[in-house]
């Protein structure tokens, strides 16, 4: 089994000595009680990884003799997922699924039909994202932590697509309303996925529109209605199959 990834903002060289300190230190030696001898894997979320053994564990701080070093290959394609806001008790949950599913960058969108609204605790709220984001990454023993964006709205939405279309990118809004199936489009020779996910209310028109309008494929994703907080880790499940990233 491999051993546990813990994040650290920079990965000594191979021979050096790291220290995990702050609420990685205290999760790896008080939580998962992590003692001397024991492999960790180290990670800065960015591609590098390294083998290391602890050497010294104290109440909230490791230190580790660095074994190696290497970078992984990110995924192929690169899959951004749009999120619209979830409700509040299944916000996190959405985080975390797609993030162990291999979202490799996350979008909070301020849809006009979602429940939640961030407009007065935006920076908060995105900031649990990312924390929730890095925890799963964590428990998925990813070497890339995926980005979160700040919260967009239907107009950043747009220029985002309209951005991604010009690169080439495949934009997917999943939708009941797609006349294709998600399945059937073209991910080959693809360096960029972007998928959009609804609120529990669904796309309105107007959304539906301007995201049509500026290149999205409206699709449907597969033959049942899910939940807008499981229906990015579904759809990258399903991408996963359809390109090189599995």
């Amino acid at each position: 089994m491999a051993a546990t990834v813990f994040y650290l903002d920079e990965v000594p060289e191979p021979g050096a000595t790291a220290v995990l300190d702050g609420p990685e230190g205290r999760h790896a030696a008080t939580v998962r009680r992590i003692r001397v001898g024991e492999p960790i894997t180290l990670s800065d979320g960015h591609g590098i990884l390294a083998d290391s053994e602890v050497i010294a564990a104290q109440k909230d701080r490791l230190e580790l003799k660095v074994l190696d070093r290497r970078v992984a290959a990110p995924a192929t394609p690169q899959v951004t997922v749009v999120q619209a806001l979830p409700k509040s008790d299944r916000s996190e949950l959405a985080v975390e699924l797609m993030t162990e599913a291999g979202a490799d960058a996350i979008v909070p969108w301020q849809a006009s039909r979602c429940v939640s609204n961030w407009e007065n605790k935006a920076h908060k709220a995105v900031e649990k994202w990312r924390a929730t984001a890095k925890s799963a990454a964590r428990q998925s023993r990813r070497a890339y932590i995926p980005d979160v964006a700040d919260l967009h709205s239907t107009r950043d939405l747009v220029a985002l697509v309209r951005e991604a279309k010009s690169g080439g990118a495949i934009v997917a809004a999943l939708h009941e309303s797609g006349a294709g199936r998600f399945t059937e489009l073209s991910f080959e020779d693809v360096a960029e996925v972007v998928l959009i996910v609804g609120p529990e209310g669904g796309l309105d028109d107007a959304e539906l529109k301007a995201l049509a309008e500026a290149g999205a494929d409206i699709v449907l994703l597969g033959p049942t209605v899910l939940r807008t907080s499981t229906a990015a880790a579904v759809a990258l499940g399903a991408l996963g199959a359809l390109t090189p990233r599995w």
